[in-house]
């Protein structure tokens, strides 16, 4: 919690934010969820913030302000700033094909139909671009987004896409002797295309891509808390990742394997570990035009750049996961940008508000118009698959997509009953 003079000051109404927690609260209460950490500041200064219920539910260790979090596609925004600092220097284009880097993904096939099989290909009509995989248009999939025959083979070929014991070199070979879900640059398709951008980066810089976000966007940002990997020291601060048990009826523990020392394999789409105060400083460079106490990552232009709208209108019309995204969202270089919010639970925002959760129910949003930022973390693990919009909404075991709103609707709801008042 934050002092009521704060919260004025900034242009809250103290009574209206304090009505959150309680709220959230009654997931935990009633089992739903095992713990919640939300910051939320206003012209960089915090006005909430919030720890609710327990970071492990069977020690019943609480949520701390500095609890981690595996922060899952949250990963997207950080890697697609490290590719957008590159570009600012000329060394990589969002034209150039990625074979001039990763030629393990040269002279690809694409498959007739998505679902069809594997063998039923046709030529990819042009190379795919470093633009293609900022935009998640390279037809690059994921597992658990892909149906027919290309699951299985996603999952025999590349295994868990987080843990992982390939080196980015074994993987990209792996990944180059899949067919494409769609041609290059026809639409929309959640896939790897991310962790293929990171590896991107790794081979233009000559090091590995941890080490080029830690010394070109950690180190500089102060985001001492962020990494691909958890050292023992940390991991008592970690929050348990759960799923709920709809036949027992409660949630039960999930618990991924850690790593013991720092992996080769550093997927740039989903990877990190990271807290509520690392990534409110990410958050706030980017809302600040890519500057942040003196630190500068990224030119204004390129920031407006990457929360410009890419997409063009065929795709707006294709589902992402079953849901009518693309309706009041767009979608840059690595952002999803908010442009109507009614009715829209991903992006609650004012008109150009950038966001991109994770799948472990991570969020945050950075609304430019209100000078707001919003984070919103817990460990919740729900299925995901191709059509699965309608199930992540509803149910016990999809709390968090339900909690999040909850605090989406009230710190907006507590801003404009103050402004309301002042007019």
């Amino acid at each position: 919690m934050t002092s009521e003079a704060v919260c004025r000051r900034r242009g809250f109404d103290p009574a209206a934010l304090a009505a959150i927690g309680p709220e959230l609260a009654a997931f935990v209460d009633r089992g739903e969820l095992a713990g919640i950490v939300s910051l939320t500041s206003r012209g960089g200064e915090i006005v909430h913030a919030e720890t609710i219920g327990w970071r492990d539910v069977e020690t019943k260790s609480p949520m701390r302000p500095d609890t981690l979090f595996r922060i899952a596609s949250m990963t997207k925004p950080i890697t697609s700033v490290a590719a957008m600092m590159l570009v600012e220097e000329g060394r990589i284009a969002l034209a150039d094909p990625i074979s001039r880097w990763i030629p393990e993904l040269a002279d690809l096939r694409v498959l007739r139909d998505a679902a069809g099989p594997l063998d039923d290909t046709v030529p990819a009509r042009r190379a795919i671009t470093v633009e293609d995989l900022l935009t998640h248009r390279s037809g690059i999939a994921y597992a658990f987004f892909s149906e027919g025959p290309l699951k299985l083979a996603y999952e025999r070929a590349l295994g868990d896409p987080a843990m992982n014991r390939s080196t980015p070199d074994e993987w990209l070979a792996a990944l180059g002797t899949l067919p494409l879900a769609y041609q290059p640059g026809d639409r929309f398709h959640y896939g790897h295309s991310t962790d293929v951008l990171g590896f991107l980066i790794g081979r233009v810089a000559g090091k590995p891509l941890r080490q080029v976000l830690q010394e070109r966007i950690f180190a500089p940002l102060g985001m001492a808390d962020t990494d691909f990997w958890l050292p023992h020291a940390k991991r008592d601060r970690l929050a348990s990742l759960y799923g709920y048990d709809e036949t027992a009826g409660r949630l039960a523990k999930v618990e991924p394997v850690m790593y013991d020392e720092p992996p080769a394999y550093t997927p740039g789409g989903g990877g990190l570990i990271s807290s509520a105060p690392d990534y409110h400083r990410f958050a706030r460079m980017l809302l600040r035009g890519g500057e942040l106490d003196g630190v500068r990552l990224l030119r204004p232009e390129t920031v407006n750049l990457m929360r410009t709208n890419r997409l063009i209108d065929a795709q707006r019309q294709i589902p992402f996961a079953g849901m009518p995204l693309w309706q009041t969202c767009g979608f840059g270089l690595g952002l999803a940008i908010a442009e109507d919010s009614t009715g829209n639970p991903y992006a609650c925002g004012a008109p150009g508000s950038m966001t991109w959760r994770g799948i472990f129910g991570t969020w945050w949003q950075a609304d430019p118009v209100n000078d707001l930022i919003m984070i919103y973390l817990i460990q919740h693990q729900v299925p995901v698959s191709a059509g699965t919009g309608a199930t992540i909404a509803t149910g016990r075991g999809a709390a968090g997509r339900r909690a999040l709103p909850v605090y989406q609707r009230g710190t907006y709801a507590a801003l404009s009953h103050v402004v309301e008042q002042a007019t």
